[in-house]
């Protein structure tokens, strides 16, 4: 009898798993959905670092909107150039020159030159201080809790005494601190030559106001654009016309970069000698300057 068990519940099972294998091989043949061998061309030459730098979620999402959605083939700033050529060529098209891409942040500010700070013993990432009123006087400054830092799987970015410092030797423009900073005062900014001057405030207050709160913050003063006319003044804050930047004014900015009381003027960045090469006759885009908002202002309140 046992032995009568033990063949009919072996029976059944391989007559299961014969007409499992069947239904799944219909199945598989017709559910197919073809994919374009240009997207799994593409995967091969990607790094797969799905480090979002691209604008998109990941590499396989990015050859996908490649070959179906004509996305620029030079996105992908951990292959670079060479990724590049070889993208363009299993598309057929011809490969454009960009300017390198690297984040500026826009805060000076350590430690020691933030006013009205208070003891905070939550958690520590910039994520949740930032929706806690009254942590640090600016509400515009960079918290310093290292979400950015976090972020970075190449260590381009460190907090030097509470302030988010950008190393551009390693630093490979994927976008990663921009993404997660909370207040977006980390902009992905496009660099023409090796070092750039940038207006390292995103305090939009009247000059008073940024004197309580910090030591360091551009006040307004116009003293940069009565210097130079690359700048203008707008809400309070200072910003550069990176559209006209060029070599020309080399003596203006230094001039406006003396004049700063504050000394918000700061030169950033150290791109590659190639990218210089290849960007050095290309215009700039018109602003680099921060886009200040916080996460709690997305946020759906209850209550």
């Amino acid at each position: 009898m046992n032995f009568v068990t033990v063949g009919l519940s072996a029976g059944t099972l391989l007559a299961m798993g014969v007409v499992l294998s069947y239904i799944l091989g219909w199945a598989s043949r017709k559910f197919y959905v073809e994919v374009d061998p240009r997207i799994t061309a593409i995967m091969d030459v990607l790094p797969a670092a799905n480090c979002g730098g691209c604008g998109f979620v990941g590499c396989s999402d990015y050859a996908e909107a490649i070959v179906g959605a004509d996305a620029p083939v030079n996105k992908c700033p951990v292959g670079g150039e060479s990724c590049a050529a070889a993208v363009a060529g299993i598309m057929g098209v011809e490969l454009t020159d960009t300017l390198p891409y690297r984040p500026i942040v826009h805060c000076g500010a350590h430690t020691d030159q933030k006013r009205k700070r208070h003891e905070y013993r939550g958690e520590q990432t910039c994520a949740a201080v930032n929706i806690v009123s009254g942590v640090q006087g600016c509400i515009y400054g960079c918290l310093g809790y290292g979400d950015c830092v976090e972020a970075c799987n190449y260590d381009a970015i460190h907090n030097r005494d509470g302030l988010a410092t950008v190393d551009y030797d390693k630093c490979i423009g994927c976008g990663a601190c921009a993404q997660v900073c909370p207040r977006n005062i980390i902009t992905m900014s496009p660099f023409k030559f090796e070092r750039m001057l940038a207006v390292t405030c995103a305090n939009k207050d009247f000059g008073k106001a940024v004197k309580e709160v910090c030591t360091v913050g551009c006040v307004g003063c116009k003293a940069c654009a009565k210097a130079c006319s690359l700048f203008t003044i707008e809400d309070n804050l200072s910003s550069i016309n990176y559209n006209a930047y060029c070599q020309e004014f080399s003596e203006d900015l230094h001039k406006a970069f003396e004049k700063c009381p504050q000394k918000r003027l700061m030169l950033v960045g150290k791109p590659t000698a190639k990218h210089l090469e290849e960007t050095k006759d290309m215009p700039m885009p018109e602003l680099v300057e921060a886009d200040f908002r916080t996460t709690a202002d997305d946020m759906e309140w209850w209550g």
